[in-house]
């Protein structure tokens, strides 16, 4: 809807994806910036911060709607960010509340809850939008009425009902001594990404993001650029949506029986095949398009829990909070130049390209795990 608002308040095309850009830059910084309130402060208070600048994001993002200004809804757009960070980091709470052989599957069951939100969400625009022209708003403010009230409960549920702080029921064996002792203790960078687990753990959430962004997001251009209607688009994206988050508790269960290496490169595996086949799919789409799109959504997911499953192995909660924020804003990072990159690529060459390059993005990282596979394997059985 974002991108609705910017086309009507500016009259153009031109700076319709800024908001979106402004989204995914405020999930970057908000995921950072949480991580560090969160070590100080305790998860709660960090969950429910980032969720009530989501909030007042919201209510900016609304009167810049009112009053059609592109500036004010670029501010609220990027503040709506935090709220995502908040959501993002939240996998790695439920993580914290289980012991280590355990952890993937409940964050499985967190990414999960994400399946919820992308179908209902886009189909409470337009009663929202209604909603709004009965109070005397524009009706693309509606949009931002529907983040009010369910991030806004958000906030509430979590300072009220988050108790105690996750932080002093994390899993004994991820600790030293105490949780306010453990919080205090410095890491230097360079010391956690010394652990062969780290680097591994990063560059699998890196690249499965970069793949998947950088094909989904030229998809529904593709397909209309071809003939298909909004209808096909749909069905193809939902495939898409659903390879991506209905099977998250499947790919924890995997995670824990497998170890969180090997379900990494399948996830590699399983997106560099969905590359080359939407590299391959001819242009009238159909069932191999559909197919490509719905494995290029569960690759990322393989990637994104056994890679978020161990990035919490092997680290002081402080600093795996630290690095889980760090690591969310590279993921957003990345994302956005994903998203910007794409267009560039199509434009100078094809989507067939554009397919072709996601799977060679996917070698190098996977000769890297390979590589390492046996030392962060005996780092964490140390």
């Amino acid at each position: 809807m974002s991108t609705i608002a910017a086309q009507h308040i500016t009259g153009s095309t031109a700076w319709s994806g800024a908001p979106s850009a402004a989204v995914v830059f405020g999930a970057a910084i908000g995921a950072v910036a949480l991580s560090q309130l969160m070590v100080r402060s305790g998860r709660r208070i960090g969950l429910a911060t980032g969720y009530a600048v989501g909030v007042g994001g919201a209510f900016v993002s609304t009167i810049a709607v009112v009053v059609a200004s592109l500036p004010l809804l670029m501010i609220g757009t990027l503040l709506i960010g935090f709220g995502n960070a908040s959501n993002q980091l939240s996998r790695y709470v439920a993580a914290d509340l289980f012991p280590a052989a355990r952890r993937a599957s409940a964050l499985g069951l967190v990414v999960w809850g994400a399946t919820v939100g992308a179908v209902i969400g886009p189909n409470l625009a337009a009663p929202a939008g209604k909603l709004a022209t009965m109070i005397g708003l524009p009706e693309l403010s509606g949009a931002y009425l529907v983040p009010v009230v369910f991030v806004g409960a958000a906030t509430i549920l979590t300072l009220l009902a988050l108790w105690p702080d996750p932080y002093a029921l994390a899993d004994d064996g991820a600790r030293h001594d105490r949780p306010d002792a453990e919080r205090s203790t410095p890491a230097t960078l360079a010391a956690v990404f010394a652990r062969p687990n780290v680097p591994i753990a990063v560059i699998a959430l890196v690249t499965v993001q970069v793949v998947m962004v950088l094909i989904m997001t030229m998809t529904p251009l593709h397909m209309t650029a071809h003939g298909h209607d909004l209808g096909a688009v749909g069905v193809v994206i939902s495939g898409h949506t659903l390879g991506m988050f209905g099977l998250s508790p499947l790919s924890g269960r995997l995670t824990d029986r497998l170890g969180s290496v090997a379900v990494i490169l399948a996830g590699m595996a399983v997106t560099a095949l969905a590359s080359v086949l939407s590299a391959v799919a001819p242009p009238d789409g159909g069932f191999l398009l559909f197919l490509a799109l719905f494995l290029l959504g569960y690759g990322w997911n393989l990637g994104y829990v056994a890679g978020s499953a161990l990035l919490t192995q092997g680290l002081s909660l402080a600093e795996r909070t630290r690095l889980q924020g760090l690591t969310d804003g590279l993921i957003w990072s990345s994302a956005a130049a994903a998203s910007l990159g794409s267009g560039v690529v199509v434009a100078a060459a094809s989507y067939a390209t554009l397919g072709l390059l996601g799977a060679a993005l996917v070698v190098v990282p996977t000769i890297l795990v390979i590589g390492r596979r046996r030392a962060v394997r005996e780092h964490l059985a140390a």
